[in-house]
């Protein structure tokens, strides 16, 4: 009996020995894992949180109705065609506008010798001005001594212009803006200052031979 009570005692108190060093073991065992997997917790961010990639938001799908109907892109393409063709017509049109208008203005700057023609023209004005044929042969000899009917006769040592010989040239110009070029301003001026000076053509004349200029 007191084999077996001695024994049953320190079965017991082996049992409870055991008991203890197994929960002290237990208490060890989690106190070496709890800094593990407090590592290990850090490590694995909560979702939403930074280290975690979330999929981007996706497009919003086409509204409703949104087709696109079949032709509708080429008719666009041929619509933006027409536009740029038109566009370079519409440039090509202005620069031969341009164009013309600088050989208009080119043709302008020449003076017009065509002494036939500048006498048909002084022919046609003086009826108006009350004088008679024999006032156009007059003319015709005062006019050609001073510059053979030439828009663009110039006295070398005078200076004088056109073909009624104005002196200053600049004076014709209360005749019309064209007068460097345009024969039937040059003998508007010169019949007014015939009038004006000497009162006709043969008297001009006259007054020429007698002095050598008018």
């Amino acid at each position: 009996m007191g084999s077996l009570a001695l024994a049953g005692i320190s079965g017991a108190s082996l049992g409870t020995a055991g008991a203890t060093l197994r929960a002290t073991a237990g208490i060890q065992l989690v106190n070496l894992a709890d800094p593990v997997l407090a590592g290990y917790d850090s490590e694995i961010p909560a979702p939403g949180r930074e280290g975690v990639s979330t999929p981007a938001s996706a497009e919003p799908p086409a509204a409703a109705g949104a087709v696109v109907e079949p032709g509708a892109v080429e008719a666009a393409e041929r619509q933006q065609q027409a536009a740029e063709a038109a566009q370079r017509q519409q440039q090509a049109a202005e620069a031969a506008a341009r164009q013309q208008a600088a050989e208009e203005a080119a043709r302008a700057a020449v003076p017009v010798d065509d002494p036939a023609a500048a006498r048909a023209f002084a022919a046609s004005a003086l009826p108006a001005r009350g004088w008679e044929a024999a006032e156009l042969t007059c003319l015709d000899k005062l006019w050609t001594k001073e510059s053979e009917w030439l828009t663009s006769a110039v006295n070398p040592s005078s200076g004088a212009y056109g073909i009624a010989q104005s002196l200053p040239a600049e004076k014709m110009a209360a005749a019309g803006d064209d007068w460097k070029v345009s024969y039937s301003t040059q003998i508007t001026w010169g019949l007014d200052y015939i009038a004006s000076r000497y009162g006709s053509p043969c008297s001009a004349l006259n007054f020429h031979y007698a002095n050598n200029w008018y």
